[in-house]
């Protein structure tokens, strides 16, 4: 069928990160400025446009982004309803292992980005799509919306900054998401403004390395002046860093945190990613900060000593004796995070740790993993059950699913998406909503309140 004049439907898949998510929501925002009237579809099979915006961190994301490209093309075959929708794959996969090489294996993919031209994504997908007979308008204004939410009415992710200097021995980031580079302070605070009118209530402030914003920008800018750019915009109740790298954590920064403990948005949350605590395991991973990971969770205590603290660890890196590992569960019990994420060791392509000698096998790592977890879930049970019977701010985010009048929202102390929720039920309560509730029951990871 000529489409001419027709305004596209896309179907949208956003995998991975947060920041892959706040991409994925920029795109939709951008291809709106070409086709103003265009509708985004929950089904495929209704869709002109499919963009799949994938993760290629690790080995586990790259399956899952190559498994639901094939899922969606093998669907589309099935369904066979007239002309073939534009099939198109957006960031990391692409940005790792290259368009050329991607084409030779994934012959069912039309169109691949990667992140390095992130602002010539809508360009390149409505140019694509005017080879099929879908027109465009000509680009509108810069009053268009920054963002096309996909996150809900309660919070928003804000993307601070892109890329890494950092030199993990085991990461892909910079390999894949270039060098380090803030986004201008200007043009985060328009955008934050745009959330809150939104009705958003939560900012949560995402990038590879947050604790670094403003290193490459001129003048005296840091997060410690991001942040008090945006913490007296109107409409903000909550204000969350996450991805706070530990050498970023100074006695200004700490200093400035808790002197705004009482009485302002910013929520006394870390989230520090110290991978591991021995000193051989640390340097092996190219890890640039103090050896002790200890003291890096003692120096935020004692700036903050009610500030809920999350990690991630990873568990069966090259070298890593029954010693190392033993030394690693005593951090964990001695620590008390809310909240922990562990993840096993993958020896990515072209990483140094790839090439490290002694590698832990599988079955190893994942009874490590599950050692650390379930000294975790000890911990976090025992931590929230110091709540029951408090009166919470409690955030909502949405209805639950399968329960009539109960809503999942969090507690100060919970981020989205990757920690535990709250479950809370009575007047007042609805998606977006604010709401001050009594915690009524505890369980290892979630709570349960009313209003």
């Amino acid at each position: 069928m000529d489409k001419e004049g027709i305004m596209p439907s896309i179907h949208a898949i956003s995998l991975g990160c947060p920041k892959n998510r706040v991409d994925t929501e920029t795109l939709l925002a951008g291809l709106r400025r070409y086709y103003p009237d265009m509708e985004v579809v929950a089904e495929l099979s209704l869709a002109d446009v499919i963009i799949i915006n994938t993760c290629g961190f690790i080995e586990p994301a790259v399956e899952e982004s190559v498994r639901t490209i094939l899922d969606a093309a093998a669907e589309l075959d099935e369904a066979g309803n007239g002309s073939r929708p534009l099939l198109v794959v957006t960031g990391c996969l692409p940005g790792r292992y290259g368009v050329d090489e991607l084409a030779k294996e994934l012959v069912e993919v039309d169109l691949f980005l990667g992140p390095m031209e992130l602002g010539d994504w809508p360009e390149k997908i409505s140019t694509a799509l005017g080879q099929r007979g879908i027109s465009r308008e000509a680009a509108l204004p810069g009053a268009v919306e920054m963002r096309e939410l996909s996150t809900g009415p309660s919070y928003a992710y804000l993307k601070i900054s892109e890329g890494c200097d950092r030199s993990c021995s085991f990461c892909t980031i910079p390999a894949i998401r270039g060098p380090f580079h803030s986004r201008p302070m200007a043009e985060l605070e328009a955008e934050a403004r745009e959330l809150l009118d939104k009705g958003v209530k939560e900012l949560v402030l995402v990038g590879q390395d947050v604790s670094s914003y403003g290193k490459d920008l001129q003048g005296p800018t840091n997060l410690i002046t991001l942040l008090e750019t945006l913490l007296p915009l109107e409409g903000l109740h909550w204000l969350r860093p996450m991805y706070l790298y530990p050498a970023g954590l100074t006695p200004e920064l700490l200093g400035f945190m808790r002197d705004m403990e009482q009485d302002s948005p910013l929520v006394p949350y870390f989230d520090v990613p110290l991978q591991h605590a021995h000193e051989d395991i640390l340097k092996a991973m190219g890890r640039p900060f103090s050896r002790d990971p200890h003291a890096v969770v003692e120096r935020i205590r004692s700036y903050l000593p009610h500030a809920a603290l999350r990690t991630s660890l990873i568990v069966g890196f090259p070298g890593e004796s029954e010693t190392h590992f033993t030394v690693l569960k005593d951090f964990v019990i001695q620590s008390r995070f809310h909240n922990l994420g562990v993840f096993p060791f993958w020896p990515e392509q072209d990483t140094v740790a790839a090439n490290l000698s002694d590698q832990v096998d599988q079955e190893r790592k994942s009874v490590r993993q599950q050692e650390i977890m379930a000294l975790q879930a000890d911990i976090s049970a025992e931590i929230l059950g110091e709540s029951l019977g408090e009166e919470l701010d409690v955030l909502v985010d949405a209805p639950h699913p399968d329960w009539p009048g109960l809503y999942t929202g969090r507690a100060w102390f919970q981020a989205p998406e990757v920690d535990g929720v709250t479950y809370v039920s009575g007047p007042g309560v609805t998606a977006g909503a604010m709401v001050r509730a009594v915690i009524e029951d505890t369980a290892t990871y979630d709570l349960t309140a009313l209003t």
